[in-house]
């Protein structure tokens, strides 16, 4: 079984819960793509542990922290663009 691909986005106004939400994402190997969003390859059970963990950190606190598996199939159609800055000589 391939392990899929999953995007973790939020938007949570404390900062001090946003920052340990970004840590949780950060320690179960999701990589950074956007300042709240998150992706990389996580198994079903570890899906499931990362939103329990996120849901104790935020507690009764607003917020909004929405988890989507990727089937490889959808993962191939993706479009990306990625530029970076121009150099400067």
């Amino acid at each position: 079984m391939r392990t899929p691909n999953t995007l973790v986005v939020y938007d949570v106004p404390d900062d001090c819960k946003r920052g340990k939400i970004a840590d949780a994402c950060l320690d179960y190997g999701l990589d950074r793509i956007q300042f709240s969003s998150f992706l990389g390859a996580l198994l079903p059970t570890h899906q499931q542990e990362l939103m329990l963990k996120v849901k104790k950190i935020l507690g009764r606190k607003a917020g909004n922290i929405q988890l989507f598996p990727i089937c490889a199939d959808d993962w191939a159609k993706r479009k990306v663009i990625d530029q970076k800055p121009e150099e400067r000589e």
